[in-house]
């Protein structure tokens, strides 16, 4: 969704719904790889139902990183999206019966309105950045600056990653080819049932989630205690979730980690942008020089995020007493959900009064507790708007707008006056000079050695020429000098800008803080006066639709495939009045865009090769008669705001009627294969030989019925649709030909496939936005707020980390405070490191140590510690692949390394401690315990916790 900061605001108020992910690594051993086993228990202690994964979030990072190399060819992208999909498989593993997989396809016209922004200014600044390189570069050279040789590479143009493309085509075919291979041969997929929507199949691919989500809860054989879980790294994928009403859904994505070092462009070094790079050779930074400037290597780290918990927080905020109707948790949350729209999504511009953040969703919240009591009732239901009591909330914004106008102009320039004293702070605290070369100041340690002073008097008289400098010319900043170096009599000289302490800010023609925003706000952005009342009613009105057709498509899918909002900016709160009245209903029967024309609709020039050359012609020839959708430049409005990238693009809007007519020209020149990628197509499903519902399929490929027939739903998992024949479908003993050379074909299939269609209703029927009955309430997180008054044996309250409200705490054995005592001084003058630890042989477990009270168990490790790639210790013995024995409890990622098996000799043990280091004598080994080939595992580093509390 629109609103960049949403995350980032949800996350700092709402802290207790991120839950770290913790994830198995795979191990090598002599040089092999060894696959994770996904069919043991999740290491994260939760078991998902449905996985679903949106895959703009994984295609994106996969072709074009910003933190490692990219791939050097399409063949690599793909490899790296199918790892990719390996490592969320792993995390959310195991008692997954359906996994969804959907690219983004042909999108309602709203939606194509940003993407053809996005795909605009994304092309326009990658033609920037080119051109500003390749002049910084030129003027390097000609100063005798220092550049590495030009690297010749084609630049990956990531519009390309949009339905109708080649490449779109080509993931779709790489995607059932991994898709029958993982089915073949990872036995955690054994029995999964998988359904792709590729780019062909249209609609947005967390709204297709969404649907099949509505459509399934629909049917009488939905377990409505089904846990979801969704990847993907868009804010909308929140509200989806509470839009379900689901008890259990949960978010993977990404953790965001800002401000990454990155190389510089020309010369590959690190510390320094582009614009300021000077064309210097790199010097020797150490012994290990190699290392100097490499980007650290490291693996994305994923987060949780738990819509349940979210729940919590919000039935705590939205719990109003002393309603007049009876108070509804779940409407109150379609309220909220509601109301986040204002700020910005997709498909509307956000107010102009409310910013994220500025609190404007706790603002909005305020203001509704406030109104609700007088409008009757609640804002909206399964989806549909209640405009009359919507116009009470938007006036009551509205009054407050002149004060927010002035606020964040306070703010504003509160900020940046502490900004220039910070900057005039650190200026006057910055040493007036640092000798450099052999005189540089080193850091402590840096040095092996003492290194002769070369020339002391040359240096010793560059230094007091450069002191004699400073001091002449900081005695007035702004003081003139004669040429003997006293000061001229005469006037001062101008500082120069790059002197100055402020910045540049973009010219503001609105001045929202002054009287008269309004007129000045409708004259600069609409071009026309504010008192056209009927114009500014058109505006109102198609922002009002707009809302009701964003709820409608959270809720109910899509209203209509032709609606957009026609602006570019949005109306003030204030001038929500009247707009009970106005009509919200949408046409029916409307149809998606086909990908080529939905290519034309959002591509701009410089991506036209993607498409087929006379309809690439209709961009270029000046005597097209579409030419002017297609700008070279265009101007961006910051609209109040500092950097190109928060501005407005200003685009012409497409007319989907002259786009037609010109299309129709130029559709016979299609071949077959550009006429295959631009039909609209459908979902696929796929199970393997162990799945109950395979030989059900295989069946009907050998009556070979042209009729759909419905999915027993006893035979997957309660999932419920029709199913007809694939002409293109993966079959039990053909060869499944590998699109990627580097990957093998595959010879002895066993997976199958076959077209699925989700069940089918009514065009008026309303998806109800309730929990269904017989859900189950997860069990609370938060603290109650009644703790103290209810909790009479004093106990303090626990906090739950991750998905396990039992976890226990950690206890340490005399093993690990053996371990932590490598890192530990050795001459403390105390009789033993830890003289109050328990002798191995006391109990009947060496690993295990007494519990206090009636927790008479194995104790449990901390589960979220995560193994650092830095450690080059020996490998751990909880890192090897425990043996389970028919019957036993499954072993879960604390108890793992409790249970080795005894696959080590106390005679290959050679009495050396990590890293190396020998053991002291009392930190041997007992003859009779079990010890690896490499030693005990590696010490952690300081600072590593004990308990997860």
């Amino acid at each position: 969704m629109g609103v960049p900061a949403f995350f980032r605001w949800l996350s700092r108020k709402y802290p207790s719904i991120v839950v770290n992910c913790v994830e198995e690594k795979a191990k090598e051993c002599n040089g092999v790889k060894v696959p994770i086993d996904t069919s043991k228990p999740n290491p994260n202690e939760v078991e998902f139902d449905n996985l679903y994964l949106d895959m703009n979030g994984i295609i994106h990072p996969c072709t074009h990183p910003e933190d490692k190399p990219a791939p050097k060819n399409e063949d690599e992208m793909m490899v790296a999206i199918f790892e990719y999909i390996d490592r969320i498989f792993n995390i959310d593993r195991r008692d997954c019966p359906d996994a969804k997989s959907d690219p983004s396809s042909p999108a309602p016209r709203a939606k194509m309105n940003q993407q053809r922004s996005r795909r605009f200014r994304a092309s326009k600044e990658g033609m920037e950045a080119a051109e500003e390189k390749q002049k910084i570069r030129q003027e390097i050279l000609a100063k005798g600056g220092f550049l590495p040789p030009e690297e010749v590479k084609e630049r990956f143009d990531s519009n390309c990653i949009t339905p109708g493309t080649e490449f779109m085509d080509n993931l779709a075919k790489c995607l059932r080819y991994y898709i029958a291979d993982r089915l073949n041969s990872d036995p955690g997929w054994k029995n999964l049932t998988v359904i792709l929507s590729d780019a062909s199949a249209p609609g947005e691919g967390e709204h297709k989630i969404m649907d099949y989500i509505r459509r399934q809860r629909a049917q009488p054989n939905h377990d409505p205690n089904t846990h979801h879980c969704l990847c993907g790294a868009d804010a909308d994928l929140i509200m989806l979730g509470l839009a379900t009403h689901e008890p259990n859904f949960t978010i993977i994505r990404e953790e965001f980690k800002p401000n990454k070092p990155k190389p510089c462009a020309l010369c590959n070094q690190m510390g320094h942008e582009v614009k300021d790079c000077q064309g210097l050779p790199r010097e020797k930074q150490g012994k290990h020089d190699q290392f100097a400037d490499t980007l650290p290597v490291s693996e994305q780290e994923f987060i949780f995020i738990r819509l349940c918990v979210l729940r919590e927080y919000l039935e705590r905020e939205l719990t109003m007493a002393s309603l007049p109707f009876t108070f509804d948790f779940e409407r109150s949350v379609d309220d909220w959900v509601f109301m986040c729209f204002f700020v910005g999504n997709d498909f509307l511009p956000h107010l102009p009064s409310l910013e994220i953040r500025e609190g404007a969703i706790d603002r909005l919240v305020n203001i509704y507790k406030n109104v609700v009591h007088k409008t009757g009732g609640y804002l909206t239901e399964s989806g549909f708007v209640n405009l009359q009591r919507v116009q009470m909330i938007m006036l009551a914004v509205g009054e407050v707008e002149d004060s927010i106008f002035k606020k964040r102009k306070d703010d504003d320039d509160n900020f940046k006056r502490r900004q220039k004293e910070k900057r005039k702070r650190l200026k006057r605290d910055q040493p007036s000079f640092i000798p450099g070369g052999q005189f540089s100041p080193q850091a402590l340690g840096n040095r092996s050695s003492p290194q002769a002073i070369c020339n002391p008097r040359q240096a010793a008289f560059e230094m007091r020429m450069h002191d004699r400098q400073n001091s002449t010319t900081s005695a007035s900043p702004n003081t003139s000098l004669t040429p003997d170096g006293s000061p001229a009599l005469g006037g001062g000289v101008k500082r120069k800008f790059e002197d100055s302490d402020s910045e540049p800010e973009p010219e503001d023609n609105i001045r929202l803080w002054e009287t008269g925003w309004k007129q000045r706000y409708y004259k600069n952005k609409f071009d026309v006066d504010a008192s056209d009342e009927k114009f500014r009613r058109k505006v109102v009105q198609s922002y009002v639709e707009g809302l009701c057709w964003v709820l409608r498509y959270y809720y109910q899918g899509c209203a209509s495939w032709n609606w957009y909002y026609p602006f570019h900016y949005a109306p003030f709160a204030s001038d929500f009045e009247g707009i009970a009245d106005m009509p919200s209903d949408f046409e029916k029967g409307s149809k998606p865009f086909k990908p080529l024309e939905q290519l034309m609709g959002v591509f701009p020039a410089a991506s036209g090769n993607f498409l087929p050359p006379t309809w690439r012609k209709l961009m270029t020839d000046p005597e097209s008669s579409i030419i002017d959708f297609y700008p070279e430049d265009f101007a961006i409005d910051l609209n109040g705001k500092k950097y190109a990238w928060q501005g407005v693009a200003l685009l012409p809007f497409v007319d989907e009627r002259r786009l037609r007519a010109a299309l129709e020209e130029v559709y016979p020149d299609l071949t077959p294969e550009e006429s295959r990628r631009n039909s609209l197509g459908g979902d696929v499903l796929f199970v393997g030989k162990h799945h109950p519902l395979c030989d059900f399929i295989v069946e009907q490929y050998k009556a070979k019925s042209t009729e759909a027939v419905d999915i027993p739903p006893e035979l997957c998992h309660g999932i419920q649709g029709k199913l007809t024949l694939n002409d293109n479908a993966v079959l039990p003993d053909q060869v499944v030909e590998s699109p990627v050379p580097m990957l093998r074909d595959l010879t002895q299939n066993s997976a199958v496939s076959i077209t699925f269609k989700d069940p089918q209703f009514a065009e008026d029927f309303v998806f109800k936005a309730t929990v269904l009955p017989g859900a189950k309430k997860p069990a609370p997180v938060l603290k109650p707020g009644d703790w103290e008054k209810t909790n009479n044996d004093g106990r303090p309250w626990r906090p739950q980390l991750g998905f396990n409200r039992d976890r226990k705490p950690v206890h340490l054995d005399q093993s690990a405070f053996r371990t932590l005592g490598h890192t530990m001084p050795r001459d403390r003058g105390m009789p033993g490191m830890y003289p109050n630890t328990v002798l191995l042989g006391a109990y009947s477990s060496p690993y295990a140590r007494p519990l206090m009270g009636s927790q008479q168990q194995i104790p449990k490790l901390l589960s979220n510690l995560r193994p650092q790639e830095s450690w080059r210790g020996p490998t751990p013995l909880f890192q090897q692949t425990p043996q389970r024995t028919a019957g036993a409890a499954p072993l879960l990622a604390w108890n793992r390394m409790l249970q080795s098996p005894n696959q080590f000799q106390p005679a290959q043990y050679q009495g050396l401690g990590p890293m190396g280091y020998p053991h002291r004598p009392e930190d041997r080994m007992d003859r009779g315990r079990q010890v690896g080939k490499q030693g005990p595992p590696p010490h952690p580093p300081p600072g590593t916790p004990c308990s997860p509390f």
